[in-house]
């Protein structure tokens, strides 16, 4: 087996720099509470404009998606959302670099009698 060398000083230092930044996403810190008839998420963005955030709901499973201008950081995070979350009635604010993401829960179904009438 022969050993064969690469000179990466060919290699674009921006590609590296891209494939790099988009291979690996930062985790934000979030802190998940749950509240009489909701939960809520609190994620620690510092730095990151509304603008630059991305919230998605698909199969059960809530996306947060943002990006930091300077020093540029790609966050990335998903949560699995309990089966009584409404994922119809789901708001989000930032204010100073805090997002609070706030997912409905849904209505519990009691259970009930059904009489029965004589024909």
């Amino acid at each position: 087996m022969s050993l064969i060398r690469y000179d990466f000083r060919l290699v674009p230092q921006a590609a590296v720099r891209a494939a790099v930044q988009t291979a690996a996403a930062a985790v934000p810190p979030v802190a998940v509470e749950e509240e009489a008839g909701r939960y809520v998420l609190r994620a620690d963005l510092p730095g990151v404009l509304p603008n630059d955030i991305e919230i998605t709901t698909e199969d059960g499973v809530l996306t947060l998606k943002a990006t930091r201008r300077n020093p540029e950081t790609n966050y990335l995070r998903r949560f699995t959302l309990p089966e009584d979350a409404a994922s119809d009635q789901i708001t989000a604010r930032s204010s100073h670099g805090v997002l609070e993401i706030t997912v409905a829960k849904q209505p519990k179904i009691e259970p009930r009698r059904i009489t029965v009438e004589a024909a």
